[in-house]
């Protein structure tokens, strides 16, 4: 059987009039979409757009929440009491399931954003507290982890539906973290090289750090950040690299950890 993969987007993170990427052409080329939800990016506007466009082209829809931080993009760290900040996840699910239904579609799975998913990475009880509070409104909820983290030890503790994810324009630290976005080379621009990149590590199975350690990992899907100028060259180029070394693409089926 070949092997399948998964490429998702965060998208959906314009605001009124200021556009964030090209949604359009990204959901041409992706499988899973992770729309944000009103408070790091986007709004009910950009949220439904979006959504309905996912819908059209038959793209899975996910939950994309992060901090109350639209200045930051919801890349600054903020600490909140546990059901503070469990509230704030059920706000942004419970919108995004409520956009996506006028749409005629569905929330299939929830990812976390910024500041928030690189804590949850460092975190497990962070990460366990934001899934359980998504997963009591939505018990059948995929959750998209990042890979090899703390994220992904928190969705085990769970027992809960999950998808792991690593990154085609982003570094890592020997850790299975993400290297600061401060630090030079922290994001892969070259289009060729993020090709390369993933379709070695789908291969092998391991995520490739800096260093040059792997990382042995289940891989799911593979995450665009659809912010980045090069988004959509990136997007071409991960999915050709992909398919020409025998990887077909197809949505995450969601299994247990």
């Amino acid at each position: 059987m070949p092997q399948t993969i998964d490429l998702n987007a965060d998208m959906g993170e314009g605001f009124g009039p200021w556009q964030m990427g090209d949604d359009a052409a990204l959901l041409d080329i992706v499988t899973s979409a992770n729309i944000a939800c009103g408070l790091h990016a986007g709004d009910w506007d950009v949220m439904a757009a979006t959504m309905k466009n996912a819908v059209a082209k038959g793209v899975g829809i996910g939950a994309h929440p992060g901090f109350a931080d639209l200045h930051g993009f919801g890349r600054r760290r903020m600490e909140l009491p546990r059901g503070t900040l469990q509230n704030l996840v059920r706000y942004q699910l419970g919108a995004a399931q409520a956009v996506a239904a006028a749409e005629g579609g569905q929330v299939r799975h929830l990812k976390l954003h910024g500041a928030m998913a690189n804590m949850a990475a460092e975190d497990a009880d962070l990460a366990r507290a934001c899934y359980d509070a998504a997963l009591s409104i939505a018990p059948e909820l995929i959750i998209m982890v990042l890979a090899g983290t703390a994220q992904q030890d928190a969705a085990r503790a769970l027992g809960c539906a999950t998808a792991c994810e690593i990154f085609a324009d982003r570094a890592y630290n020997d850790d299975a973290t993400l290297v600061d976005r401060r630090l030079p080379g922290a994001v892969i621009h070259d289009p060729d090289a993020a090709g390369a990149r993933m379709a070695q590590m789908v291969r092998e199975g391991a995520i490739i750090t800096e260093s040059g350690q792997r990382i042995p990992t289940r891989i799911d899907t593979i995450c665009l950040h659809g912010d980045t100028p090069s988004a959509v060259v990136i997007a071409t180029k991960v999915r050709q690299a992909l398919e020409d070394s025998g990887i077909e693409l197809a949505p995450f089926t969601g299994a247990r950890v």
